[in-house]
């Protein structure tokens, strides 16, 4: 079963990257042009989130898609504050996982795993960090992984 799981969360975050490739190639995402023409650096993320203390050991929950460049888009509810966030933090994103100081949650073991996988500024990024639970996630500092 567990295999089971793992290939349909990786399949899930392969969809997504996929279905990124193809919006970016076709224009639809408001893509700069590819290849030397382009003056923007290709900035494109799945985010996920995954019930279980890994992203390859358990299921999928939610994900979204995020451009940066040349403008905010993709699914993510709040892209252009998500991205604003990546240009402030660049690709170390443990500063937007955080918790914020003044939050309490309960000490249960119930994790739930973030993921950013794509292209930051050019750069392949792939980035994950594990919650103790969802009061954590909830309690983040950042909007990247408000969704």
């Amino acid at each position: 079963m567990r295999s089971i799981t793992r290939s349909l969360g990786l399949s899930s975050v392969a969809m997504g990257l996929a279905a990124l490739t193809a919006l970016a190639g076709s224009g639809a995402a408001g893509a700069a042009p590819s290849g030397a023409d382009s003056l923007y650096a290709p900035s494109a993320l799945v985010l996920s989130v995954t019930d279980g203390d890994s992203a390859t050991g358990g299921t999928v929950l939610r994900a979204v898609t995020l451009v940066c460049a040349p403008r905010a888009g993709g699914t993510h509810p709040a892209a252009a504050a998500a991205c604003s966030e990546l240009r402030a933090n660049g690709p170390e994103l443990d500063a937007l996982a955080q918790p914020r100081p003044e939050s309490a949650c309960t000490r249960e073991w119930a994790p739930v795993t973030v993921t950013a996988d794509g292209v930051w500024q050019g750069r392949r990024l792939s980035y994950s960090y594990t919650y103790a639970n969802s009061c954590g996630l909830r309690n983040s500092t950042g909007v990247l992984f408000d969704y």
